[in-house]
């Protein structure tokens, strides 16, 4: 017999379990790049080390003003009512992706989120390492 509740409590444990490897404090690009080795921790308490190379390139496509505001990793949330896209909620990041040339400038924040289709999103993961997360929710 099929119980949509007892399935939702599992699929919830299972996404806890996904978010572990979430960073528990996002870090701004600017105190990442005095860092010798940037590193934060996630939400499981492991390590999760920044790959310098792409901390540059970003540092090197955004205005100084930015790189103090922007915090690492950006985080894309993956909501299983929207399967196509996932939400942004976080307005500098936008910004950030907008100056960089990797999202457009007609993207507006509504309701504290913009939407972006998974297929972008992927693209920026693989483009950038280490610079973006997905959570479930």
């Amino acid at each position: 017999m099929y119980d949509e509740s007892a399935l939702r409590r599992w699929m919830g444990l299972e996404m806890r379990k996904i978010n572990e490897g979430i960073v528990a404090a996002r870090v701004s690009l600017h105190t990442l790049l005095e860092m010798e080795s940037p590193v934060t921790v996630t939400r499981g308490g492991q390590d999760f080390r920044f790959d310098r190379n792409v901390l540059e390139k970003f540092a090197s496509r955004l205005p100084a003003a930015l790189c103090k505001e922007l915090r690492l990793p950006v985080i894309f949330y993956f909501d299983m009512d929207v399967p196509s896209s996932c939400f942004l909620s976080d307005s500098v990041a936008l910004e950030a992706l907008q100056e960089m040339g990797e999202l457009s400038r007609e993207r507006v924040m509504d309701g504290g989120r913009v939407f972006v289709g998974r297929a972008i999103v992927f693209t920026l993961v693989r483009s950038y390492p280490t610079a973006f997360q997905i959570m479930m929710r």
